[in-house]
């Protein structure tokens, strides 16, 4: 995949597309994005990701004017180079099959031009679905991926008033960093030489996860997807899989962390940030050191901030840091190569 990496945010008026921007490239909460209009057009954005990567977000209006202006006389500029593809469908939309067909059509147009782009669905403003969310989403995205006919797809469920929207977009980037694996098989080490339960990478602005020291827990399901305000979470194939299976899953875990503590983290630290600059100081690294663990965020290098969780009472945040600052020749090294292969 060549850089910098053309990215389509696409989807109907009034979904949301401008808001989620907003709140994940542009540090704003999602208490001020009532406050932004409608996109015009086309609304490029060059954004800075991981120091030399460059996402070239392209941010469609969708009004119905500017949705057939980019399936006719734009549409070679528009689908053209194009790395991935995010579709936003708003989950209480009353225009659904319009809103098929301009997919289908801009589908259609990415597979002409650009087709080995990934594609993403985000069902979005799952906040306000009116039924059980995890029906209304199991619902949704069998409508999707029958409207793909065969495309592959991936489908999330997201809002801004939760982590769901994190844990969205940083499974989109993630596909975009080459060398991941890599960046995940030296947070191990790390994990390993800090006696760390585990290690997180998050890039520095969006503090969306890069990489991690374990596995990714398997795709959340529809059937997962709790019933209450800060649902909405869902990725992937959505097979079916009970909540009890979900439940025996957890608890195989010694430490009990749950399956959404990457988003969960990216969303607390950006408002922390926010609350930060409000009061005009600087947010420069995190300490905790609680009852049942111990915590450590720091700059790990140039772009990215690391987070190494403890169970050991034993091990002070004074030989976490330590060993931080110890690993950042390392991992500069490795993020210039992932960013050059």
């Amino acid at each position: 995949m060549s850089w910098p990496v053309q990215v389509l945010l696409m989807g109907a008026s009034g979904s949301g597309k401008t808001s989620m921007r907003s709140l994940i490239f542009s540090n704003n909460p999602a208490s001020l994005t009532s406050r932004l209009g409608a996109t015009i057009d086309v609304e490029q954005n060059h954004v800075r990701f991981l120091g030399d990567l460059i996402l070239n977000l392209w941010d469609c209006g969708g009004q119905d004017a500017f949705m057939d202006s980019y399936l006719s006389i734009q549409q070679s500029t528009i689908f053209q180079h194009v790395g991935v593809m995010i579709y936003v469908f708003e989950v209480e939309t009353r225009n659904m099959e319009k809103d098929l067909n301009y997919y289908k059509e801009c589908l259609s147009a990415l597979q002409r031009y650009s087709p080995n782009a990934a594609v993403f669905l985000l069902v979005h403003k799952m906040d306000l679905a009116r039924g059980p969310k995890a029906e209304t989403l199991a619902r949704k995205t069998k409508e999707l991926k029958e409207a793909s006919e065969g495309t592959e797809v991936t489908v999330f469920g997201t809002s801004i008033y939760d982590e769901s929207l994190y844990n969205a977009w940083s499974r989109i980037v993630h596909i975009l960093i080459p060398n991941a694996s890599v960046l995940s098989r030296h947070l191990a080490k790390l994990a390993a030489l800090c006696s760390a339960t585990e290690v997180v990478l998050f890039e520095r602005t969006t503090f969306l996860v890069i990489a991690t020291s374990t596995p990714p827990p398997p795709p959340p399901t529809a059937s997962n997807v709790p019933s209450g305000p800060s649902s909405a979470r869902t990725n992937g194939d959505l097979s079916a899989t009970s909540h009890s299976d979900h439940e025996l899953e957890v608890d195989s875990d010694p430490h009990k962390m749950a399956p959404t503590r990457y988003e969960r983290t990216s969303e607390l630290i950006k408002a922390f940030k926010y609350s930060c600059a409000r009061v005009r100081e600087e947010f420069n690294a995190l300490e905790m050191e609680l009852p049942e663990f111990t915590a450590v965020l720091d700059e790990l290098t140039r772009n990215t901030y690391v987070l190494i969780v403890v169970h050991d009472p034993t091990i002070e945040t004074a030989a976490l840091r330590m060993n931080i600052r110890l690993a950042r020749p390392k991992f500069e090294e490795l993020q210039g190569d992932s960013l050059l292969t």
